[in-house]
């Protein structure tokens, strides 16, 4: 009893430490913030441009330090809007009812088509259709880990299109211990195929608007200005995804070479695990109902559907025949969606209050400058996104790069979610590379280098093509 006495005081004390940190770290924050926004005299910065300025610095000080949980900061964003620029005849508001803008974001269409994009996901993990599909896919690229490395990369990659990346990252390391059990603990290709998976499934998450939470932000704060549907999304995402992620599979092969000429995959076809949790024609429904979802997201210039509104499809259907229960509902990734919705926001906030006018004079950006600038921008979210949220790198960001950017906001604002989604140095800078760290297969050092020709590559290419594109295409 005595032993155990002590570890709870141990563990208190603990808590008590850390409660004290994030409380100085807040406070910190909140100094450094009123230091920069309010101690110099910026010319033609109304008063509420001013507060939101504040604002902005503040949560982004929160971000960087991760003072408080990301989704934490995002609700206290929205709630400074409400108490400082919300009030009526106050900074900002002239009725009642202005305050409502700062919570608008949280119906947007965005924060439905992730959410649409979340119960597809559930279903699929809840039949094992995800599995499955791994399972029996992956057994068709024979034995040689040349190709064997190839196929998990690219089915990571493909499920991380349209699934978490952490989840998908969970799945495909479930699969394949098993087979990287069987293998020589030397054998340099189980950290080919360690590092393979978490690369693979932050490149698939550049993919689609639903893919990362960066991509869902730069196509919410595109909304009134360009908006980007789902397939014309997957036009300036995909190539560069694709491109980076064949660099990276050639990267792996040549660094961590096999000793052996065959993967034994027998364990794959061991489905002895899988339990018949739902009835088959419930399974059935699960892959008719993905097919159709995904395929009218992609045909949307053809029918003019918008993909919010076709991602009520699977919410309503898994609802109706119980697919997705109450349960299922309870463990979705909400804190997502609410940092989304701050980050939509702190958009709102810094358009109509006119900080983003009050930045363009600040700028002063030539049309000659905009590649710069597109390039400033993206390789800085790359690099900061290897030390902090990349979701939360991007809300700081976006709305920068929106003033910065005036008349090419699109050629800027997506190579900043791309590159976001590009940072993988390190086992912190994402939760697919924290997760294959976790396994023991692989070192700190083993994430550094292709993560710097990733990072390195990605925003170069990324700032090339969406100029291309959007010149000559969209």
């Amino acid at each position: 009893m005595l032993d155990t006495r002590r570890e709870i005081r141990r563990l208190i004390g603990r808590l008590e430490f850390n409660s004290q940190r994030s409380l100085i770290k807040v406070f910190g924050c909140l100094i450094v913030a009123v230091l920069i926004v309010f101690l110099p005299n910026y010319s033609g910065l109304t008063q509420a441009a001013q507060w939101t300025f504040f604002i902005l610095v503040f949560a982004a000080g929160l971000w960087v330090t991760e003072a408080i949980p990301a989704f934490a900061t995002a609700l206290v964003v929205i709630a400074l809007e409400i108490a400082i620029l919300g009030r009526p005849d106050g900074v900002f508001a002239t009725s009642e009812k202005d305050w409502e803008m700062f919570v608008q974001p949280w119906s947007s269409p965005l924060i439905w088509l992730f959410f649409g994009g979340f119960i597809l996901a559930a279903a699929a993990s809840k039949t094992r259709l995800d599995r499955w599909l791994v399972r029996n896919v992956l057994s068709r690229f024979g034995t040689n880990p040349t190709f064997v490395l190839f196929g998990l990369m690219l089915m990571t990659f493909t499920f991380s299109m349209f699934m978490s990346n952490t989840a998908t990252t969970v799945m495909m390391l479930a699969v394949i211990t098993p087979v990287v059990a069987n293998l020589d603990k030397d054998d340099p290709i189980i950290k080919a195929i360690m590092l393979g998976i978490p690369f693979a499934a932050n490149l698939g998450g550049m993919g689609t608007i639903i893919g990362s939470p960066p991509n869902a932000i730069a196509a919410g704060a595109l909304a009134d200005i360009y908006p980007i549907n789902f397939a014309e999304w997957m036009v300036v995402g995909v190539p560069p995804a694709i491109f980076l992620g064949v660099i990276a599979w050639i990267y792996l092969l040549k660094r961590y070479p096999s000793k052996t000429g065959k993967i034994d995959l027998s364990e794959l076809l061991d489905d002895s695990y899988q339990s018949a949790i739902l009835p088959l024609w419930k399974k059935i429904l699960v892959m008719v109902v993905f097919t159709v979802t995904i395929g009218l997201w992609l045909t949307t210039p053809l029918h003019g559907i918008s993909t919010s509104v076709i991602s009520f499809i699977p919410i309503t259907a898994f609802a109706s025949v119980r697919v997705i229960g109450v349960d299922d509902i309870r463990k979705l990734p909400w804190d997502v969606l609410l940092l989304l919705t701050g980050g939509l926001s702190l958009g709102v906030a810094v358009s109509k209050t006119g900080l983003a006018e009050w930045m363009v004079g600040e700028f002063q950006f030539s049309t000659g400058m905009i590649i710069a600038v597109a390039f400033m921008f993206s390789y800085f979210a790359t690099i900061i996104s290897n030390f902090m949220s990349n979701t939360a790198a991007t809300n700081i960001l976006v709305p920068i790069g929106i003033a910065a950017a005036v008349g090419f906001e699109p050629q800027v604002i997506i190579p900043i979610a791309l590159g976001a989604s590009a940072a993988m140095c390190m086992p912190i800078s994402t939760p697919p590379n924290a997760l294959a760290y976790a396994s023991g297969k692989i070192a700190m050092k083993d994430f550094i280098s292709g993560g710097l020709i990733i990072g390195i590559l990605a925003p170069l290419i990324s700032v090339l093509w969406c100029i291309f594109v959007f010149n000559n295409w969209l």
